[in-house]
């Protein structure tokens, strides 16, 4: 309990803290508190208004089990979602006095319940005295700022005043990553580790093997009471999870929270959706509830004191980790990190907010200006930003730019979220089996078509066909680590014409947007290979040989879009710069390999 210090001493009383916010009217920096009595709470907000302090007041009404006062003069702001209208004038200045109506208690708490499923209930013998800490699994949102599940986790530790700690798994192999993808990852992570021990003193354990093992030994070793963990739509990580609930004490519980959707992808819907359509409306109708502002994370009440070490060589690691991974080598384009992230959305030299948001809605198709585009999405793919920082810093835009942040907000959270629900809602996400009916039976319909070309997924890894377009698309990705997303759906479509069928076009794809794209592995990815080869997310069209009633891309298309001969010279300088700082970057035999920093 904390107490706010009122004008006069008779209504000194003892206040919950709840949350903090940003007054709408005045940019006043607030916390709010609340209180089991609406008598003392009204009392002190009139108290406080006619002296010198700024307080808004919440009445209490039937759905409210508490009433809430902010009172101004605190530092920090941090937003929460209010409706608020003005009932009178204050009588003794020239304030006003607010009533604040909240659509539930928790919009003020930690995080709304939609946000957290629960996978295991624990038992009720693990609960009340000596229970053991909480543990937030980390997994898919890497970052500290602005993540759901860690708030959440230390909210719940708070509650039952118990430590709280963070552990990641680095898995011996996930999905063909390489050190273009785990050296990204562990230099976020490591930062990650950083912040964690500087600002909120809470410890970070670094697992290695299959999670299905090391999660729970961990668990086990240090008493927790509960797991919380972000959510992922992937198969192997869901079974991952159902592997971990089996093995673990029956008295822990597992929370999931949704920290990488805006809106939690089973509040959004419960069923598989067929199109942008038919889940935008649903989108767009939770995002007030769920486009907030995230609160400040509590201070832990206990710190953690379990002597188990949890110190990491992060330059022998990620050393080791190159080593193992030279296949496909890191990119240097892109520092990774949550600071990095932020830089890329606001920095004030080259942020897309900030400096090149203007021309994403004419630019961001055309691949011969890259720049026109967020650059976000390796940093939304390991998670190291948040989707729902990035739409609420560019919320505030939109009068200066309408067309632009519709159109990226279209993007960051519909299409987004659009694929997150297909590859929980399709368990074959990535084969022929996970298209809808009709582009299912037109495309074997048309399996035994006559090719112009074929070519082998050694071909197409080296870029060896007869399409300069294509080739450059390939070099792009296999040697910058990204592709532009209009030139992915053109050159998905080349490998459905390229090769025997749908199921190998299908397969080749994803094993080459995983392989190299630095975002490769991502529900994205994968629906955006199932939309170009299996019309998933799409309409049928005018059927012709070898595609069926399949969206038909060519280069002559391409021509009429965009300077293809400028792309093709532009990748081609792109690629020739790159293999010349690899070289120049590669030790000789003589000297020993520097150390990671």
């Amino acid at each position: 309990m904390k107490e706010i210090p009122p004008t006069k001493e008779k209504y000194k009383v003892g206040w919950d803290f709840v949350n903090r916010f940003e007054s709408p009217w005045n940019r006043r920096r607030c916390n709010v508190y609340s209180s089991p009595s609406p008598a003392l709470c009204s009392s002190l907000s009139l108290d406080l208004c006619s002296g010198r302090r700024r307080c808004f007041l919440c009445l209490p009404s039937a759905s409210l089990d508490l009433c809430f006062v902010a009172v101004a003069a605190y530092a920090e702001p941090v937003a929460v979602t209010i409706i608020c209208r003005q009932i009178e004038r204050g009588r003794h200045n020239s304030d006003a006095v607010y009533e604040i109506t909240m659509a539930s208690a928790a919009s003020l708490m930690s995080l709304q319940p939609g946000r957290i499923r629960t996978l295991k209930e624990g038992s009720k013998a693990g609960l009340g005295a000596g229970m053991g800490p909480v543990v937030y699994w980390m997994f898919r949102d890497q970052r500290v700022k602005d993540n759901w599940a860690l708030i959440h986790a230390v909210h719940q530790a708070n509650k039952s005043n118990v430590p709280v700690a963070v552990v990641f798994n680095l898995f011996d192999q996930f999905l063909g990553a390489k050190s273009r993808h785990l050296g990204f990852m562990l230099r976020g992570l490591r930062r990650v580790s950083d912040q964690l021990h500087q600002t909120l003193q809470i410890p970070f354990f670094l697992l290695r093997g299959e999670a299905e093992e090391t999660v729970p030994k961990f668990l086990s070793e240090c008493g927790a009471s509960m797991l919380v963990t972000d959510f992922s739509p992937l198969r192997e990580v869901r079974r991952c999870k159902e592997e971990i609930c089996k093995k673990v004490n029956e008295s822990l519980t597992v929370h999931e929270v949704d920290a990488h959707n805006i809106v939690p992808l089973w509040v959004a819907s419960e069923k598989l959706e067929y199109s942008a359509k038919t889940i935008r409306g649903k989108i767009n109708k939770k995002l007030s509830e769920y486009l907030i502002d995230f609160p400040t994370i509590e201070p832990q009440t206990r710190k953690w004191t379990i002597t188990k070490n949890h110190s990491v060589d992060w330059d022998d690691l990620i050393a080791d980790i190159l080593r193992k991974g030279t296949e496909v080598p890191e990119v240097n384009w892109c520092e990774p990190g949550e600071d990095a992230a932020m830089e890329v959305l606001m920095g004030s030299k080259n942020g897309f907010l900030t400096k090149r948001l203007r021309n994403y809605s004419a630019d961001r198709n055309n691949p011969c200006k890259p720049t026109a585009l967020s650059g976000l999405s390796p940093y939304l793919h390991f998670g190291q930003i948040s989707a729902q920082r990035c739409a609420l810093e560019a919320r505030k835009l939109r009068s200066s730019c309408p067309q632009a942040i519709d159109a990226f907000l279209e993007e960051l959270i519909v299409r987004r979220e659009l694929a997150d629900n297909f590859c929980f809602y399709q368990l074959h996400y990535d084969s022929l089996q996970g298209a809808w009916e009709w582009a299912r039976k037109t495309l074997l319909d048309h399996a035994a078509d006559k090719r112009e070309h074929t070519y082998s997924k050694e071909q197409l890894e080296k870029a060896q066909t007869a399409d300069p377009l294509w080739n450059a698309s390939q070099l792009e990705m296999v040697h910058y680590g990204k592709m532009h997303g209009f030139m992915r759906m053109y050159w998905a479509k080349k490998i459905l014409e390229w090769t025997s069928g749908p199921e190998e076009a299908l397969e080749i794809s994803i094993y080459l947007n995983n392989k190299y794209e630095l975002d490769g592995r991502d529900p994205s990815g994968y629906v955006g290979c199932m939309w170009s080869i299996c019309g998933v997310h799409d309409q049928g069209w005018r059927e012709r040989p070898v595609f069926g009633k399949i969206r038909y891309m060519n280069y002559a298309g391409c021509k009429r879009k965009f300077d293809v001969d400028g792309y093709i010279a532009h990748v081609k300088k792109l690629v020739g710069e790159m293999r010349k700082r690899k070289a120049e970057d590669l030790p000789s035999q003589n000297e020993k390999a520097p150390r990671c920093l």
